[in-house]
């Protein structure tokens, strides 16, 4: 759970952006590891308290987000291009490279003391890390459920996705409301990094599979459905901690994989997506 609560914010990244502007960040998964190497650098490296170490690098992370989106993404989307997608992946690499140069390539645990400590559950010993990840993932998607129907600014993004020319008219700054989902989507997955950091090393490409992942779960929750991204990253790392369990982790992403090509076979716009439905 706390594994798939993680691919589920990523995946909610995907569904941001592509709900606002049609597009998505294949950075996604730099953006993960970017908020694991920031709070890292400023917990660690310049002993800050975590809780200010960790708001400062999702700041870092939006601020990145809005960077992708004005650097890789609008340049093209403005004049129609696709080239966004691999302008996305190329910007997400030059991360990796240059956290590599900077932050080394050693992996580096990352502990975090408030969550230290477990319980037991039904026999099994439970860390409170594993506890509060899945309360977290959750809490955020809550947090983006609220922010998007009861604010101003969340209704303005919702304007774009219905209509961007309506919204327009109507006095919305479109481009602002685009960077603003890409900066969500930033700070959801930096959020991701920086729960997962203490059960997974710190480097500088630990979110590539990730990113992969996350991607995958966010088709096959139906990446129109915030709720069925969410509830498909669940699934998709319940499956995945079976399939390493009872088979060995050899087979982890071959099988997972696998039944994710099997399900978008089967249902095409995923587990919780609707076809779209065109006016001619």
């Amino acid at each position: 759970l706390a594994l798939g609560s993680m691919y589920g914010l990523l995946a909610l990244g995907f569904y941001v952006t592509y709900a606002v502007s049609s597009t998505v960040n294949f950075a996604q998964g730099s953006s993960m590891m970017l908020g694991a190497v920031f709070a890292y650098t400023l917990a660690v490296t310049f002993g800050w308290p975590f809780v200010p170490a960790a708001l400062a690098a999702l700041a870092l992370c939006a601020l990145y987000g809005v960077i992708v989106e004005l650097a890789a993404v609008r340049p093209f989307a403005r004049c129609g291009s696709s080239a966004w997608l691999m302008a996305t992946v190329a910007l997400g690499i030059v991360a990796d490279n240059t956290v590599l140069f900077t932050f080394g390539k050693e992996p580096r645990g990352f502990s975090l003391g408030i969550f230290q400590g477990s319980i037991q559950i039904a026999g099994i010993n439970v860390s409170w890390l594993q506890i509060a990840i899945p309360a977290v993932g959750i809490a955020l998607a809550a947090s983006l459920h609220v922010f998007s129907r009861r604010t101003r600014y969340g209704k303005a993004m919702l304007a774009v996705v219905q209509n961007a020319d309506a919204a327009r008219l109507m006095g919305i700054n479109v481009p602002l409301a685009i960077s603003l989902a890409y900066a969500a989507s930033t700070l959801f997955a930096g959020a991701a990094g920086i729960m997962i950091a203490p059960l997974f090393n710190v480097h500088s490409d630990m979110g590539t599979l990730f990113g992969l992942k996350a991607f995958a779960v966010a088709i096959l929750g139906g990446i129109t459905s915030a709720w069925g991204v969410m509830l498909a990253g669940l699934i998709f790392g319940v499956t995945e901690a079976l399939i390493t369990a009872l088979l060995g982790s050899a087979y982890t992403q071959i099988l997972s994989f696998a039944l994710v090509i099997v399900v978008l076979a089967l249902l095409p716009n995923g587990l919780f997506g609707r076809a779209a439905v065109k006016k001619v």
